[in-house]
């Protein structure tokens, strides 16, 4: 297992238990107290938990805290590769699509620089970038104005604006949070209406959320999960919320590490 994957899993136990032991995951995973506490270290710099006395803790977020960008994206790496790779799947050449902010759309458009004829509009710089430097000569990048978020979004009333005289064939969404009730939700209220904005211009929605989005609400909602055509997901997520999403979206993506595809209602 890589560190990045021993992490990740770490971060799993400290959700579903609220803290663990160092003595414990070393056992579990078949390594060193220090590999442990180098991992815990490495996870408590990134904001994603606390470090204590012979274990860790879940840091207890609000629900306006908004993370960084870079420190999202080194979070469910592998989950978003293949959350992203199974997206890419959906997006045909010449199509307008539209990309929100986000690390797995981040990941989305690094697997679209070969898609010929290709509009994209999207208010995230990362995404902006990547398509700038990476893409093919015939596609079109357009980039909303707006002000800049901690996530590297621009959102607010030039955003909105900019937004609402475009007709769009696809929306791949990314959101901070997932719940039955509030449906999918953001930390940042004016995110939250630039998100609403490509929601309305887009002819479909589709809403890219690793496992852990699932449980996590934002101050905002986006939009209800009724709204979603399509949510990709990975196989990590739990079997309740599976249940739970599959009666809710029009279609439940969940793609494994493996690179294989199921659609929940059939399997899973």
């Amino acid at each position: 297992m890589l560190a990045r994957q021993r992490q990740d899993a770490i971060l799993d136990r400290v959700r579903a238990a609220g803290g663990v032991r160092v003595t414990d995951l070393a056992a579990e995973f078949g390594v060193s107290d220090m590999t442990i506490r180098r991992d815990l270290e490495t996870l408590h710099e990134q904001g994603l938990l606390a470090k204590v006395h012979g274990g860790a803790t879940l840091t207890g977020p609000g629900s306006t805290d908004e993370p960084g960008f870079h420190a999202k994206s080194v979070r469910q790496s592998v989950e978003k590769a293949a959350i992203a790779a199974r997206a890419a799947e959906l997006v045909r050449p010449g199509a307008a699509i539209a990309l929100s902010a986000g690390t797995t759309t981040a990941e989305l458009a690094r697997r679209l620089v070969d898609v010929p004829g290709l509009t994209v509009v999207t208010n995230s710089l990362p995404v902006a970038e990547i398509l700038h430097a990476g893409g093919r000569p015939d596609q079109t990048v357009i980039l909303t104005g707006g002000v800049r978020t901690p996530s590297d979004a621009l959102v607010g009333p030039l955003a909105v604006e900019a937004i609402r005289s475009l007709h769009l064939d696809l929306l791949f969404l990314g959101v901070h949070g997932i719940t039955e009730r509030a449906g999918f939700t953001t930390p940042n209220l004016m995110e939250a209406e630039t998100d609403r904005a490509l929601v309305a211009a887009a002819d479909g929605l589709v809403v890219l959320a690793d496992h852990t989005k699932w449980g996590t609400v934002g101050i905002s909602s986006i939009v209800g999960l009724a709204a979603a055509d399509v949510l990709i997901t990975d196989d990590r997520l739990a079997p309740e919320a599976c249940r739970t999403l599959d009666e809710k979206v029009g279609e439940l993506v969940i793609v494994p590490s493996t690179g294989r595809t199921t659609t929940e209602g059939t399997t899973q």
